[in-house]
């Protein structure tokens, strides 16, 4: 059992630095660390490369990373919960890194069913039972399904943002002017030119780098940590991915029948009951307003939100201490 007194040695002033605001936590990734080797195992319909932390048989943590992102959002986050005995798995989404499909002839589906399946193929290949799933962005989405739709895959939930699971009827409706302002790249996307943009190395990277910029006003990264990321962005089937995603969220993409089943179970906005921490970045533009009052009622189960002051949307790597922090907590619940 680990236990919380423990961990909160160990972290020590990080821990406070990371809290403490944006000019503390950049510190930790000003240095473009890596992951000491990767791995591939094949689950469902794809070969998932993933990072591995800590010890083979610890309880499972399994962080998922968002857009335009990838592992490295956990590069500080996993060797804190590695030294505490979890075994941290860290895969990257389709379309990402060594991540590929097995088969050339397999639609190139970026809905949000569809990628929680990847995580639960992975589970089974990998032959665990239930962990504890942490994530952001497309990672909290894709955490948020399986506690909702697969609570016995889930110990405990760590979601950014808070509830994320994509409801298509309401995304039919305009947001306020300021929030659709942040959402640029999402109407980009729907274009013709911005489908080019993300098929082209140069202006992919460069679109990419400007969403770091704007969503993290505050992280002080280098240019080594971005283009340590943005690697994984050379995968052949990343611009298929991050476009269709993007489209199906607004109804301008089709997906695949065989997932109409549970995208009616998603639509109907199922609760989510395991323990369940959720963080709100406070310089992040799309953290809902409230302190996370606006999707309360989603987690029915043993909860705490926290609001990290100073830090934008990367969370666990603006603020990983904090990130793991909640990851230990929640297990505790």
């Amino acid at each position: 059992m680990i236990n919380r007194r423990t961990f909160g040695k160990v972290l020590g002033l990080a821990t406070v630095a990371s809290l403490a605001g944006p000019a503390a936590s950049a510190a930790t990734t000003s240095q473009a660390a890596s992951f000491a080797s990767l791995k591939q195992v094949k689950a469902g319909l794809l070969d998932i490369g993933y990072a591995e932390a800590g010890p083979a048989h610890g309880p499972v943590v399994i962080c998922l990373h968002g857009w335009p992102y990838d592992i490295h959002s956990f590069v500080d986050v996993a060797p804190l919960l590695a030294a505490q005995g979890y075994r941290v798995i860290v895969p990257y989404l389709r379309g990402h890194g060594t991540t590929r499909f097995l088969s050339a002839k397999t639609f190139r589906n970026a809905q949000q069913s569809a990628i929680a399946l990847d995580i639960i193929a992975l589970m089974d290949a990998l032959k665990i039972e239930k962990a504890v799933l942490a994530g952001f962005d497309w990672g909290s989405r894709t955490a948020d399904i399986i506690a909702a739709l697969w609570p016995q895959r889930c110990k405990a939930l760590v979601s950014v943002s808070g509830y994320l699971i994509t409801n298509l009827e309401a995304n039919l409706s305009p947001l306020p002017p300021k929030a659709e302002y942040a959402w640029w790249y999402q109407y980009y996307f729907a274009t013709e030119r911005g489908k080019l943009a993300m098929e082209n190395k140069d202006k992919r990277h460069d679109l990419t780098r400007l969403v770091w910029d704007t969503v993290s006003p505050t992280w002080d990264f280098d240019d080594a940590t971005f283009e340590r990321t943005a690697a994984a962005f050379e995968n052949p089937d990343y611009a298929a991915i991050v476009i269709h995603n993007y489209r199906w969220r607004l109804s301008l993409a089709d997906g695949e029948r065989r997932y109409d089943g549970l995208e009616k179970r998603l639509a109907a906005r199922p609760v989510i009951k395991v323990p369940t921490i959720t963080l709100d970045a406070e310089r992040d533009p799309f953290t809902a307003p409230g302190d996370g009052s606006s999707y309360r009622e989603m987690f029915t189960g043993a909860y705490e939100h926290r609001t990290l002051a100073g830090i934008g949307h990367n969370l666990p790597q603006e603020a990983p201490a904090a990130f793991a922090k909640a990851v230990v907590d929640v297990d505790h619940f």
